[in-house]
């Protein structure tokens, strides 16, 4: 063992771990996308010898290991335990690549001849970036999932390309790139040949890879005027952020704090806003102005997750009732004001009695969004996906280990776990005598697209997601859950508010950018650094078309991902590489 077979794995284990982490904020190096795989890649098609899938599946698993450790190193603000466990645990879907890449579809056990046919390249790459998007689905879905920062989230802020994530969700970027570097690294190795030889190698894939590549430029172009050109109702929401402060689950203000401080950042903003329209009024009486004027004054108010402190109980046949503490709060803020309310609360099961509507004794409890119509009563949604080990701990009741390891970790007593809900029907809005339908998430179900795509309906609807993410303080997490979110508005073609306590509170339109529509101005809370974590509200626009465009991932969901790894897996079966007589290339230069 040589100093170069031990030195080039280090090496490229560290350059792919940092890379892939440096995709996501804080640092958002999205050039690094498009080469973050190439040291991995190269370790892994050059393994020799026996053991090869295990020996690729550790080294790959590491750069797992790196990569997942540094970004979601947030989690250690309340769990020294938690990002070591749980990066971990996603290390192990890259070290099944690894394992893959090495073996099954390694395109370098193959002749020379056929390493350096066009044809072969493109299985090769068709193959690998099929198995690493599959196993991306995967681990968002087993065990509830955990679908934060694919690779194709990298382009979060890159709209243009983006914009294809409506053809198979953000994992369908993530395939792409693979599918570009294992192009890249292969033709590579033919010009090397080519240097040393002097023989003229086809290259005709690359070509098509890049061809590939400016497709979906074009088709971005194409989808983003497309969404501009279309009719739609215009929408002026609230957004009102108190970064009330956490440590850990436990909430740092009295309930009577936190209820007067929403009363006062909504009034003073509603009380800010009046005065604007009153000035405006003036100003066209004086110039005798034509025409309809412009008011600032919401349609919406939003408020986060769990925003309000007193809970609300709800019946079987539609009844309800809530703390008095959330009925005088909302009768403040509605004072000579007919507006819609959009809140977070939790919400507990309830049956009728001979004196009124009362909690039921061991009955369900959800972290619901309630829509507070001014005229029409309340709707709610109750979560669905609740967050492992902070909303509900499985098996808890025959393993005390795990409420022990909750109450050791967060640093509360363990509570008891939400109830997930049931219902997939979206909520429903009036605005300008058209109703707009809601698509509800709670925390980070807006980062589940498999779950959003379910609400989604033939109809003006919009996305709503009120959280908190507090419990991380001021860490790189609520970035990257934004980074996350916003995939949500471009892959089902539908808009999004989110409307955080400690996060980021902004308006997405349906291409993924927060720019007011007019004024080209960021819609989202932040101070003059462009820090989220701030005490403040906004006004924001939002344009909800009548007519939602196409998406074929609202149609098809997560199959087309799920079809395309399977067929991956079996092409390379079929072509399963075997050790073949004649000359061999060492891809990586002399030591």
């Amino acid at each position: 063992m040589n100093f170069r077979s031990i030195f080039l794995p280090v090496l490229a284990i560290f350059l792919s771990g940092f890379m892939i982490a440096a995709l996501v904020p804080p640092w958002n190096l999205t050039y690094l996308a498009w080469v973050c795989l190439i040291p991995l890649l190269l370790v892994l098609w050059n393994l020799k010898g026996k053991h090869r899938a295990i020996k690729a599946f550790f080294i790959a698993w590491l750069v797992g290991l790196i990569s997942f450790g540094i970004q979601v190193s947030w989690l250690s603000t309340v769990s020294w335990l938690g990002p070591i466990v749980l990066s971990a645990y996603l290390a192990l879907y890259v070290g099944c690549f690894g394992a893959f890449a090495a073996t099954v579809g390694n395109p370098w056990k193959r002749s020379l001849e056929k390493q350096h046919r066009p044809f072969y390249c493109l299985i090769t790459a068709f193959s690998h970036a099929t198995i690493w998007a599959g196993l991306e689905w995967l681990r968002g879905w087993l065990f509830t999932g955990f679908s934060w920062n694919g690779l194709g989230v990298a382009f979060h802020e890159t709209l243009v390309l983006s914009q294809a994530a409506d053809v198979l969700g953000v994992a369908g970027l993530s395939l792409m790139l693979v599918f570009f570097q294992c192009v890249l690294i292969q033709v590579a190795l033919r010009l090397k040949q080519t240097a040393q030889d002097g023989i003229r190698r086809p290259r005709w894939d690359f070509l098509l890879t890049v061809s590939l590549v400016a497709c979906l430029l074009v088709y971005g172009l194409i989808r983003i005027s497309g969404e501009k050109a279309k009719d739609s109702i215009s929408l002026r929401a609230l957004l009102v952020q108190l970064n009330v402060p956490h440590d850990g689950a436990d909430v740092l203000w009295s309930s009577e704090e936190v209820h007067m401080a929403y009363e006062e950042e909504t009034i003073s903003a509603l009380d800010s806003l009046a005065k604007e329209d009153e000035k405006k009024l003036q100003a066209a009486l004086q110039e005798k102005t034509e025409g309809a004027i412009e008011l600032s004054m919401p349609d919406w108010i939003l408020w986060p997750e769990t925003a309000l402190h007193g809970r609300m109980i709800s019946g079987e046949n539609g009844e309800w009732g809530q703390w008095q503490e959330n009925v005088e709060t909302i009768s403040r803020v509605r004072e000579g004001r007919q507006v819609d309310l959009i809140y977070g609360l939790v919400e507990m099961e309830g049956e009728v009695q001979e004196d009124g509507l009362h909690a039921k004794s061991n009955g369900k409890i959800h972290n619901s969004i309630v829509v507070d119509r001014a005229e029409q009563g309340l709707q709610s949604y109750r979560k669905h996906h609740l967050v492992l080990f902070g909303e509900t701990i499985p098996f808890v009741d025959s393993i005390p280990l795990f409420k022990w390891l909750y109450e050791q970790q967060a640093g509360v007593e363990y509570q008891g776990s939400f109830d997930a809900g049931q219902d997939l029907h979206p909520l429903a809005l009036d605005l300008k005598q058209q109703e707009i339908q809601i698509i509800p998430s709670v925390c980070f179900e807006d980062t589940v697209a498999r779950l959003t795509r379910k609400f989604v309906r033939d109809a003006p609807q919009i996305i709503v997601n009120l959280t908190n993410d507090g419990w991380f303080k001021t860490s790189p997490a609520a970035e990257q859950h934004f980074a996350n979110a916003r995939f949500r508005a471009i892959e089902l073609r539908r808009p999004m508010l989110r409307c955080a306590n400690t996060g980021v509170s902004a308006a997405i339109d349906t291409i993924g950018s927060t720019l007011h529509p007019r004024e080209r101005r960021q819609q989202r809370i932040q101070d003059e650094s462009g820090s989220p974590f701030v005490r403040d509200s906004l006004l924001v626009d939002l344009a909800i078309p009548r007519q939602p465009s196409f998406s074929l991932y609202a149609v098809i969901g997560d199959a087309g991902i799920i079809f395309l790894a399977i067929l991956g897996l079996i092409i390379s079966c079929v072509f399963r590489s075997r050790p073949e007589e004649g000359p061999h290339s060492d891809p990586l230069p002399p030591g």
